[in-house]
């Protein structure tokens, strides 16, 4: 990978961090499949009436809008709803790329190098540190819920990979209308009118954030850019960048929210960071140095 394209990972990840602390905001405000149903619908409204179908066939199109937007966030904002913790949801999300890498190998007959293996081995034995010790301050319903969510953010990866847009932001517009009509039917059928008609009449500027950041910052922009990258690199080849995003949500919700980490989560963020380094830096062997110059005979040299 370039200089450039690491960097724009490791600024989606900084970006995905934070954004778990806006999806608490949102929580907050809105109960969960509502709060997904309006990310989608921002996204969507009014931008599918200005921007052009991308060219994918359309069945990508769905499977990334039924996978990436019904499926994992509903999953995902229905577990932390349920109380799992800020930092500890964007730890548990990353088991995503075990999903991911294992999917790839067996629909995209990717072949990632024992590097990669490696270092997603030992980043997801981080996730599992944390994940294996569920109790009071971290259900084991929120917890399955947030690991069904890594596996539909798996099975979207590689509908991406195959969908190979090379409009992402056209893309990801069309993805969110398609994902918008399943969240408003779910909404209503689960949370029902009232719940909805409350949160709505409530609405405040907090709501109103929460709602434009995880819009356009995190699914225009944020999946924009994850879609290019993995059409460019391959999915075994990005998706273990994502494991940075929990060390910046953790970050993020120590900061904003007042969480705190034990010495679990840290050795735990410590094995994430390693099998990210370990699976996503190469390491360019010095150049051999010129081989000097063999004397020229007088007789050639004449």
């Amino acid at each position: 990978m370039s200089a450039r394209h690491v960097a724009l990972a490791i600024l989606v990840m900084a970006l995905w961090g934070v954004n778990f602390v806006v999806i608490r905001v949102g929580l907050d405000n809105f109960p969960p499949i509502l709060f997904s149903a309006l990310r989608f619908t921002a996204v969507a409204v009014p931008a599918v009436l200005f921007v052009g179908r991308p060219r994918v066939p359309w069945r990508w199109i769905l499977a990334v809008g039924f996978a990436l937007g019904v499926v994992k966030f509903s999953l995902l904002f229905a577990g932390m709803a349920a109380g799992m913790p800020t930092g500890l949801a964007s730890l548990v999300l990353q088991c995503q790329v075990v999903f991911t890498a294992a999917f790839a190998v067996v629909l995209l007959r990717e072949r990632p190098g024992a590097r990669q293996v490696l270092g997603t081995l030992i980043a997801a034995a981080g996730i599992v540190l944390v994940a294996a010790r569920p109790g009071p301050e971290r259900p084991l319903t929120a917890m399955l819920l947030v690991i069904g969510a890594g596996a539909a953010w798996g099975i979207a990866n590689i509908a991406m990979r195959k969908a190979n847009a090379e409009d992402m932001l056209r893309f990801m517009v069309w993805v969110s209308a398609v994902a918008s009509l399943p969240l408003i039917s779910l909404s209503l059928l689960i949370e029902g009118p009232e719940r909805i008609g409350a949160a709505l009449g409530s609405l405040d500027l907090a709501g109103i954030g929460a709602v434009a950041y995880v819009a356009v910052v995190a699914t225009l922009f944020g999946f924009g850019v994850w879609g290019m990258l993995i059409r460019r690199y391959g999915a075994s080849t990005i998706a273990p960048f994502s494991m940075l995003a929990p060390v910046f949500a953790v970050i993020a919700s120590a900061l904003l929210l007042g969480e705190t980490m034990g010495a679990l989560e840290i050795a735990a963020g410590v094995l994430v960071i390693g099998g990210v380094l370990l699976a996503t830096v190469r390491v360019r062997p010095a150049a051999a140095p010129p081989l000097p110059l063999a004397p020229v005979p007088v007789a050639e040299a004449v």
